[in-house]
């Protein structure tokens, strides 16, 4: 099939019109018209990622972060996301990003089905529709209460994470809990005014996680590939079920730092 099809399945479910205005979203590098059999699935386009698309025969790579986020004046080799895209080109992959638009209509859910929230509500609502509430995040409550610490063996064990970063009284009982993958500075505000015990997310930096806890919110950093690599086998999943024409390969789960 063409790669404009397996875009109208895509953006039937997740269109471009939902994501946040600051993205970057849709075909952003390759041939519309491009005959489509195999699809490699990644979080990020990075040198390596497009070197085993190449490698497995991929004619599309769809990733959940853009490549090209901040606007190009040039498309050469002489810089490292130029040279990404010219490799892709050279390879005839057509590239797709689905960003904020899988956030708020696809990542908010899946989070909030992998953690077990009850209860859930949007986190963060960025539009409403028939008055449905879309957005980034999730927040409710867990099966029953338990400890920070035991909070993040719960987390750890739901996301299959080796280690984690805590901000808060590890014995401090925890009931209402709030999650936002990715990057979730923002989400700190949202998750105190929706009554939220402890914030689930990445990236967060010390005087965000102090001034948090000062305002009553733990928070566990899970990182942010720690929290956003589900999209891979989702999407695995979503075009399987879809498209079953095509051949999906994924990734490797690989994180992008280790702890030592």
């Amino acid at each position: 099939m063409l790669c404009k099809e397996v875009i109208q399945v895509i953006e039937a479910s997740y269109p471009r019109d939902a994501a946040l205005d600051f993205d970057n979203v849709g075909l952003l590098a390759g041939r519309l018209d491009k005959e489509v059999n195999h699809v490699y699935l990644a979080l990020d386009a990075t040198d390596a990622v497009i070197s085993r698309a190449i490698d497995s025969g991929a004619d599309m790579l769809i990733t959940h972060h853009p490549l090209i986020f901040s606007p190009m004046k040039s498309v050469t080799d002489g810089d490292f996301i130029g040279r990404r895209v010219v490799r892709l080109i050279q390879n005839d992959i057509s590239y797709y990003a689905m960003h904020t638009n899988y956030d708020v209509l696809g990542m908010a859910e899946l989070a909030e089905k992998i953690l077990g929230i009850h209860n859930a509500e949007v986190l963060d609502v960025t539009s409403v529709t028939d008055e449905r509430e879309e957005g980034i995040g999730r927040v409710g409550d867990l099966e029953k209460p338990m400890t920070l610490e035991e909070c993040c063996v719960y987390v750890k064990h739901k996301l299959n994470l080796g280690t984690l970063k805590v901000f808060g009284d590890m014995q401090q009982t925890v009931k209402r809990i709030a999650v936002s993958p990715g990057s979730g500075k923002s989400a700190i505000r949202p998750a105190i005014e929706k009554g939220a015990d402890v914030l689930v997310t990445g990236d967060i930096g010390h005087h965000d996680g102090i001034d948090a806890v000062e305002q009553g919110l733990s928070i566990i950093d899970a990182g942010h590939y720690g929290t956003e690599y589900i999209f891979i086998e989702d999407m695995k999943d979503f075009l399987n079920s879809r498209l079953p024409v095509l051949e999906v390969v994924t990734d490797p789960v690989i994180h992008p730092f280790q702890v030592v």
